[in-house]
């Protein structure tokens, strides 16, 4: 099947989930929160990925995400959903029930934990399509967490050949799979840089948008580093707005305040601009008060303590 893909592109955040103190799910500062990305610029919302915290939601919470976000979007921009489980049968389960809600498209990733072997994994997506033939789909390719092996630019190419998959969320540090892609299938499918480091290198290499946490605090400067590197092709004003984002990647990369989660320290970061305090469900734990006085301290030295 066709599809048009001529949305997906630009500036999807990875959405946070957000849960009140005991860890129960928080739907009122979940929505008011990704309609806080999408007045700040958001191109599209991927929700239940791993800044959503798939791994930490019931299904049936999962599924009333998925409304709640085609409900923020309201058609304004897409909604890619994270659908994604170890087994086939439970991926295709989900999927089915997103597109029922209104998803735009599902994001999908590795069969994780078990370790099943490549030609199992490349079957899985050939499956899910299968069962879902008429909703785009979205690898999301990041071995570090799922435990499985990467699915590499050429057998995504494969992929694409075949009507499998129409989209990828490449998460590696390296842009090299992005620009392979580009030149193998850039024509064909969507490519989104899906890491933290290298997204301004990701953009210049053919990369047609960027999914990230640390977009759920740089939204409205990622979209200006879009349309300077994508759009105006102006890498040196790029490369000058990717060098006032870095400090926001730098302290969770560089460990700045420590061993903490990405999502405590986006947390505490909105929190700082005046948003509604929220949680991770533990064993993500939040901020302790020094290293949240550090974090004040890096945001006024880097330009980021108010928005």
């Amino acid at each position: 099947m066709s599809f048009d893909l001529t949305r997906f592109h630009g500036i999807f955040p990875a959405a946070m989930t957000m849960f009140d103190a005991d860890g129960n799910l928080d739907e009122q500062a979940t929505g008011a929160h990704w309609r806080w990305l999408i007045d700040q610029g958001a191109d599209g919302l991927v929700v239940c990925g791993t800044s959503g915290e798939f791994i930490a939601l019931q299904p049936d919470e999962q599924r009333r995400l998925y409304a709640l976000a085609v409900q923020v979007s309201a058609g304004r921009v897409p909604v890619v959903a994270g659908t994604g489980h170890y087994t086939t049968r439970f991926t295709i389960e989900q999927t089915r029930a997103a597109q029922a809600l209104g998803v735009d498209a599902a994001i999908v990733i590795l069969p994780y934990y078990q370790k099943p072997p490549k030609a199992a994994i490349l079957d899985h997506y050939r499956h899910l399509q299968a069962a879902v033939p008429d909703l785009p789909i979205m690898l999301y390719n990041n071995p570090l967490y799922s435990g499985c092996a990467e699915v590499t630019p050429a057998e995504i190419a494969i992929l694409v050949e075949e009507g499998v998959l129409q989209m990828v969320k490449s998460t590696f540090e390296s842009v090299a799979p992005v620009h392979d892609l580009a030149y193998l299938v850039g024509d064909r499918m969507r490519i989104f840089y899906g890491s933290f480091s290298s997204a301004y290198e990701a953009l210049a290499a053919g990369a047609h948008g960027w999914i990230s946490g640390v977009l759920n605090v740089a939204v409205r400067e990622a979209k200006q580093l879009y349309q300077a590197v994508v759009v105006d092709k102006d890498i040196a004003r790029g490369f000058a707005i990717w060098m006032h984002i870095l400090p926001l990647v730098h302290l969770y990369t560089h460990k700045q305040l420590g061993e903490v989660n990405d999502l405590a320290i986006y947390r505490s970061i909105l929190a700082q601009w005046g948003h509604t305090r929220t949680w991770s469900r533990l064993p993500f734990a939040p901020l302790t008060p020094a290293q949240e006085q550090k974090l004040i301290e890096r945001l006024e030295a880097t330009g980021w303590k108010e928005r």
